[in-house]
């Protein structure tokens, strides 16, 4: 576990070194704060079909599982961290100025696909850094990455502000603006040197160690990702269905911030909830909620009805990978850690690759009833993590009698 306390063989922190991190981490996220939203509206506005939307935003993301270990074993391996996340923000910029030129399917697909290859190891980067300064200098790591959660929340309200005053084409040069951010913010970030240990993502590049290839962990991270990959459909149609209902651009903002709001909250309140619950409590909680969650969207709700299923967030995501957190903490060793991050984000942008691209389908064949689709994903996901909970060794010893505790 990170310590919460400052080792005494380090020199001092660099200055305003939270200050930075948190900068850091808003840059990034209100690219994601437009991108995520918007960027399938504008998408439909160059009159893409919802398969060709599906595949433009999938391929990205098998991309992304190949391109963000190789950076992250490159940051890792030379003396400053900073110069790749540099080269990164100028390049997110730079694909960024090429894709307002891309008018059809396979221009898009090729730019936007570069884009995803050098944004990638963005964001886990910055990660990294804060982590070295939690564990070198005690700074507290939520206090610095609520701050992106913050700036997410205030582009989505604002992009769909400018959506529906401007339109879908507004989202290209929000995005520029961001990136264009990110590379002021990744000039004045702090220099740590080289990690004490691997990043998550640069774990991806070994084999996994014998404790990650238990069958019950094995079968509970697949479940869990496959329930995380089950938002695919929401990520990449939900601002399309609700613009084709009716709903302003202010609304659609709305309904997304709502949902990552949830989710802060949740964070916010974790610990509390780790002291009353179980892990496995929790971790079944936020799979249950996740198959009714897509089971409820294709109804008609009405905005408020939405605004509460956004809120389902904070289970879909928050509680039940709070919950896997404390699993792996449970069964991993700490020297163990990075390869343990580096497969929960290898499984969960597989599986959300693969079902991003099924969505276009599901999407175009059944329009919003395609949702059901994602319920099955979440439903096949709890299975995967029941059985996992079947089968871990000190339950199989005790005889199948034993209560997980958290």
């Amino acid at each position: 576990m990170i310590p919460s306390s400052a080792p005494s063989n380090v020199g001092p922190p660099p200055r305003r070194f939270a200050l930075r991190i948190a900068l850091l981490f808003c840059a990034p996220l209100i690219v994601n704060g437009f991108a995520m939203p918007y960027f399938p509206v504008w998408l439909s506005t160059l009159s893409m079909t919802d398969f060709e939307i599906g595949v433009v935003l999938a391929v990205p993301m098998f991309i992304r599982v190949i391109t963000a270990p190789l950076a992250g074993l490159l940051a890792d391996r030379i003396g400053e961290r900073v110069i790749v996340l540099i080269w990164s923000a100028v390049l997110s910029l730079a694909t960024a100025f090429i894709l307002f030129y891309a008018q059809s399917f396979w221009p898009v697909l090729v730019i936007y696909a570069l884009q995803s290859a050098v944004y990638s190891p963005y964001v886990p980067i910055v990660e990294a850094i804060a982590l070295s300064g939690v564990r070198r200098w005690g700074f507290d790591y939520a206090h610095m990455r609520v701050w992106g959660s913050v700036a997410f929340i205030g582009a989505t309200m604002l992009g769909g502000w400018m959506i529906g005053r401007f339109g879908g084409p507004v989202v290209l040069p929000a995005m520029a603006v961001g990136f264009g951010l990110m590379v002021l913010m990744a000039l004045a970030a702090p220099r740590v040197g080289r990690p004490r240990r691997p990043s998550p993502i640069t774990a991806l590049t070994e084999p996994p160690p014998k404790s990650l290839r238990q069958p019950d962990l094995q079968l509970l991270l697949i479940g869990v990702t496959l329930v995380n990959s089950s938002h695919a459909m929401l990520f990449a149609f939900s601002a399309i269905y609700w613009q084709h209902i009716g709903y302003s651009g202010t609304q659609i903002g709305a309904l997304w911030s709502a949902g990552v709001a949830a989710e802060v909250l949740m964070f916010v309140f974790a610990k509390a909830i780790i002291r009353r619950f179980s892990v496995w409590t929790m971790i079944f909680s936020g799979c249950g909620f996740a198959v009714v969650r897509w089971l409820i969207f294709p109804m008609d709700l009405g905005f408020s009805g939405y605004f509460i299923l956004q809120c389902f967030h904070a289970f879909t995501y928050a509680i039940m990978h709070t919950g896997m957190q404390h699993k792996l903490i449970e069964r991993v060793a700490e020297e163990q850690e990075a390869s343990a991050q580096g497969l929960y984000f290898f499984y969960t942008g597989f599986f959300t690759a693969i079902f991003t691209f099924l969505s276009g389908y599901f999407y175009a064949w059944f329009g919003v009833d395609g949702f059901y689709s994602m319920s099955a994903v979440a439903f096949t996901g709890c299975c995967f993590a029941f059985a996992g909970w079947y089968l871990q060794p000190q339950r199989l010893a005790s005889g199948g009698k034993t209560r997980e505790a958290s």
